[in-house]
């Protein structure tokens, strides 16, 4: 079994920076391939980026590529997302997720772990 538990969000202005942070427990952490997702009001959940469970490649939405950046330390059971050149559309409440598989990748579905989620809001 996993829990996540997501750190770090809040307020930033456009252009702004945010790191956010997912602790988890459970042994299997470094089995499991990793996301984090974000749902903006009245809209779906959307893949944000993904790492697989060695840390060794990484996967991100084309809307976020090139400004956010996801990493884990399996050492000590967590995952983060930088973000930087943070823009308005970026506002969301952000969920740290653990896969069923080893790879991490878009479809909500494989995740079988969701922490409660953490807001960012980007202020124009």
């Amino acid at each position: 079994q996993v829990q996540l538990v997501e750190s770090g969000g809040g307020l930033v202005q456009t252009g702004g920076s945010l790191r956010l942070s997912c602790a988890a427990s459970g042994r299997t952490f470094s089995s499991k391939g990793m996301a984090w997702f974000r749902q903006a009001p009245g809209k779906e959940r959307e893949f944000v980026g993904g790492i697989i469970a060695s840390g060794g490649s990484t996967y991100y939405a084309d809307s976020v590529k090139g400004r956010f950046t996801i990493s884990r330390d399996n050492a000590k059971n967590t995952v983060s997302l930088q973000m930087n050149s943070l823009k308005p559309e970026d506002t969301a409440v952000y969920y740290c997720a653990a896969s069923r598989y080893y790879v991490a990748g878009s479809t909500a579905r494989d995740y079988d772990y969701w922490g409660q989620g953490t807001q960012v809001t980007v202020s124009s």
